[in-house]
């Protein structure tokens, strides 16, 4: 069995690619998508006249800063002003129904490991291959075909899209994904990878960690809710729960905190206490978006939707009273609801303010 399965239309790809062109390759950046837009950007190389990188999100955790420093990679921020600038248009890891900036792009090259989506426009190369863990193996698998072997930066990069798309492999993935990081594996800088992988924190964070570890409340046998009040990125609140899943005695974590105008949770568990996935759901799904994996879960609800109610006792409550809550849990509901009636009082009424 050959190494890599051989992509029968990369003909079709190159075909595209003229010297006279300027390409605009388009991502909502992640490990995955950067490390992909650098892998087509190295296909196009000395076959196109120029090639731009464009991030249509604002990017801030620390890993993902991390990854562009450590490989030097350069992207604009994109704006609809600068289309005029460019004759071709790529999407990487995503499609053009994730994001509103990419819906009147005329995009010529889609390539995702996303599910299926409706795409209204024809597109002279696409492939989605969601049996795939990440996009950066789709891309490892051209560089293959076409020989080009990657530089250390960014074999180093695709290492670390397939990395965190699978989760270190803890999440889906298939044999190629697999196959695809052994064989960066040999290319990749593993010093390098460890250190971008090592930078989950910001100076910041570390009030935000103090205030979780001490506003810990235990929900049922074996699991464990915080709530932080109002945080400056929702991101904190994954890097706690993940955090969280490290200590011996918890199965699985809720934390919760306020971001912008959402009610953000972020749940996390071993995968076989509880389906996170399916509890978030089930508590949460009528009231706002959540749902997610056996061992990851997020839910966003509107502040609106609380039609008033204190945030963390509101988050409480619905856990408290799910159907597989136990009694002792309903009992800790009821008296944190004293709580914040009392310090509401000493207050002069309305919400407790609880940020630092």
């Amino acid at each position: 069995m050959a190494y890599f399965r051989t992509v029968p239309n990369l003909p079709r790809l190159l075909d595209l690619f003229s010297r006279e062109h300027h390409w605009l390759v388009l991502i909502n950046a992640d490990p995955d998508a950067m490390a992909s837009a650098m892998a087509l950007k190295r296909i196009m190389s000395y076959k196109v006249r120029a090639v731009t990188i464009a991030k249509v999100n604002e990017i801030r955790r620390p890993d993902n800063l991390a990854m562009i420093r450590y490989t030097q990679l350069r992207m604009s921020r994109f704006y609809p002003g600068m289309l005029p600038n460019f004759d071709r248009f790529a999407l990487v890891d995503s499609q053009p129904s994730h994001h509103p900036s990419f819906a009147d792009v005329p995009f010529s090259v889609i390539i995702d490991h996303h599910p299926v989506t409706e795409m209204k426009a024809k597109v002279a190369f696409s492939e989605i291959k969601p049996e795939y863990g990440a996009t950066s193996t789709l891309m490892t698998e051209y560089l293959y075909n076409l020989e080009i072997k990657p530089g250390k930066l960014l074999a180093t990069a695709l290492q670390f899209g397939i990395k965190t798309d699978t989760a270190n492999f803890e999440r889906h993935f298939t044999d190629v994904d697999l196959r695809a990081y052994q064989y960066l594996a040999r290319l990749g800088d593993n010093t390098l990878l460890s250190r971008i992988s090592r930078r989950e924190f910001l100076m910041p964070w570390l009030e935000v960690f103090a205030k979780a570890c001490t506003n810990l409340y235990s929900v049922g046998a074996s699991g464990q809710y915080a709530y932080l009040g109002p945080v400056e990125n929702p991101d904190v609140l994954v890097n706690i729960a993940d955090f969280f899943m490290r200590v011996y005695e918890i199965r699985w974590a809720a934390v919760a905190g306020l971001y912008e105008d959402l009610l953000v949770i972020i749940f996390r568990g071993d995968g076989i206490s509880r389906d996170v996935g399916k509890y978030a759901a089930q508590i949460f799904g009528e009231i706002g978006s959540a749902g997610g994996h056996k061992s990851m879960a997020r839910a966003e609800i509107p502040l609106a939707a609380l039609k008033g109610k204190e945030p963390e006792l509101f988050v409480w409550q619905k856990m408290a009273c799910s159907k597989k809550r136990r009694p002792s849990a309903t009992k800790k509901a009821a008296t944190m609801e004293k709580e914040q009636e009392a310090l509401g009082a000493r207050s002069g009424g309305g919400m407790v303010d609880e940020t630092y």
